[in-house]
């Protein structure tokens, strides 16, 4: 018995650290960079509440994500024609989704694929708020 506990608690201390412990010895901020497809909202989602609570406005420069905290700033490049627009995330994909990002349809059309619907991206996470 006194063997298994011993083995417990080598176990749980050993792999309970998270890889953030681990990181924060190593030398300035790493850039975290993410590829994948985005969408963008359809218009009926417009005046809708977002998962953060703001309400969605088409015209603002914002973003649906799943991998990302939300009021995160990010950076998301159309690899097709490589422009770019900075967006907040302030709101999730459904569970299911298997897009990277969905982006206001103002984002779209400063990335230019609102005809196609989809495009594939770069997301680039910003450490700062960029204004």
């Amino acid at each position: 018995m006194r063997y298994v506990i011993l083995f417990y608690y080598i176990f749980h201390f050993s792999f309970g650290l998270n890889s953030e412990a681990w990181q924060s010895n190593s030398p300035g901020p790493k850039p975290k960079v993410y590829y994948g497809i985005a969408s963008y909202y359809a218009d009926k989602f417009n005046g809708r509440p977002t998962a953060n609570g703001e309400i969605y406005d088409h015209n603002k420069l914002t973003a649906a994500c799943n991998i990302l905290p939300l009021g995160t700033w990010i950076r998301v490049t159309n690899l097709k024609n490589n422009k770019s627009v900075i967006v907040k995330t302030n709101d999730r994909l459904h569970p299911r989704m298997k897009r990277i990002v969905d982006l206001s349809k103002s984002a779209a059309k400063i990335l230019a694929y609102t005809g196609r619907g989809l495009t594939q991206v770069k997301v680039e996470v910003l450490e700062k708020d960029p204004g």
